[in-house]
C-alpha cells in the first residue's frame, strides 16, 4: 500500500462522511450532565445493519474491509469489528464544541494485538481498536505554518480537517503517550491502552479531548466535526477482532 494512499485517508476522515447528524443533549446520569450520544450502539437491534446514524469509511486503494456488525455481547448490543490483511472503519458527522463537551467516553475490548503492531512505524500502523476525532478548519484557531500546510491540502484535496486525535489500542508504546502519526503531523496517536493484561476485558475510557488537542498540536482546537471507530491490520498483514461500546460526549460539570 503507498503511504501517500494510507496518510490522505487518515486526513480525509472528516470528509468522507456525508450524513449530517443533529444531536439532542441528553440526561443521563443522576448528576444531571448533559451528554451527547453520537454512538448509541446498545440501542439497536443485532445484525448486520449498521448503527443508527452511521456509515461505512472505506478507502479506494483498500479493497480488503474491515467487517462490522451489531451483536450482543452479554445483555448489551455493540459493533463487532473482525479485520483480517483489511482496513475500514465506521464513521458519523457530528459538530461539537470541546470547550463545552470536552469529555469522550466509550468501552471497547479486544480478543488479541497486532503482533508487529508499531505506531512508531508506516509498516506497523495497524491497531485492533481506535476512536478518532476529527477537527474543522477554523483559520482563526491554528498557527500560520499550519495554515498553509492546510491550504495545500485543501487544493489538492478539497475540504478535508485540520487534524484528529486517535486513540489507539497499542501493542508496545507506554499509556499516556501521545505520539506523531507515522505518516503525516496532521494525526496524533493518544495511547490509552498497550500490551495484553487487558484482553478480553470490556474497558471503560474516559479521555479530555480539549487538553488533549492542546498537549498534542500545542494552539486551541477548533470544532470537532467527525468521529470514526476502526480496526485494521492492512500492513501487517494480521488479524483482530474488537468490540466497541456506547460512545458520548459529556460537559466537565
Amino acid at each position: 500500500m503507498e503511504s501517500g494512499g494510507k496518510c490522505m485517508r487518515m486526513i480525509l476522515m472528516g470528509a468522507c462522511v456525508t450524513l449530517w447528524v443533529f444531536m439532542t443533549p441528553a440526561w443521563l446520569w443522576a448528576q444531571n450532565i448533559p451528554v451527547l450520544e453520537v454512538g448509541k450502539f446498545s440501542t439497536n437491534q443485532p445484525g448486520a445493519n449498521l448503527p443508527d446514524g452511521w456509515k461505512p469509511l472505506t478507502f479506494k486503494k483498500i479493497p480488503r474491509l474491515t467487517t462490522y456488525e451489531l451483536v450482543k455481547d452479554g445483555t448489551q448490543v455493540v459493533v463487532k469489528a473482525v479485520s483480517d490483511s483489511s482496513a475500514s472503519g465506521l464513521t458519523r458527522e457530528v459538530r461539537i464544541d470541546p470547550k463545552e463537551f470536552p469529555i469522550v467516553r466509550w468501552r471497547w475490548k479486544v480478543d488479541n494485538l497486532v503482533q508487529k503492531g508499531d505506531a512508531t512505524r508506516k509498516d506497523g500502523d495497524d491497531y485492533p481498536a481506535r476512536l478518532y476525532i476529527t477537527f474543522e478548519y477554523d483559520p482563526d484557531k491554528v498557527s500560520f505554518g499550519k495554515k498553509l500546510k492546510y491550504k495545500a491540502g485543501q487544493a489538492l484535496f478539497g475540504n478535508i480537517p485540520i487534524g484528529a486525535i486517535t486513540y489507539v489500542w497499542e501493542t508496545k508504546a507506554s499509556v499516556g503517550a501521545i505520539l506523531d502519526n507515522a505518516y503525516t503531523d496532521f494525526v496524533k496517536m493518544v495511547v490509552v491502552e498497550s500490551g495484553p493484561s487487558q484482553i478480553g476485558l470490556w474497558i471503560d475510557e474516559s479521555r479530555n479531548i480539549y487538553d488533549d488537542y492542546k498537549r498534542a498540536f500545542g494552539e486551541e482546537p477548533p470544532m470537532i466535526n467527525g468521529i470514526a471507530i476502526m480496526s485494521d491490520t492492512d500492513n501487517t498483514k494480521e488479524r483482530a477482532i474488537a468490540y466497541y461500546g456506547d460512545i458520548v460526549f459529556m460537559t466537565s460539570r
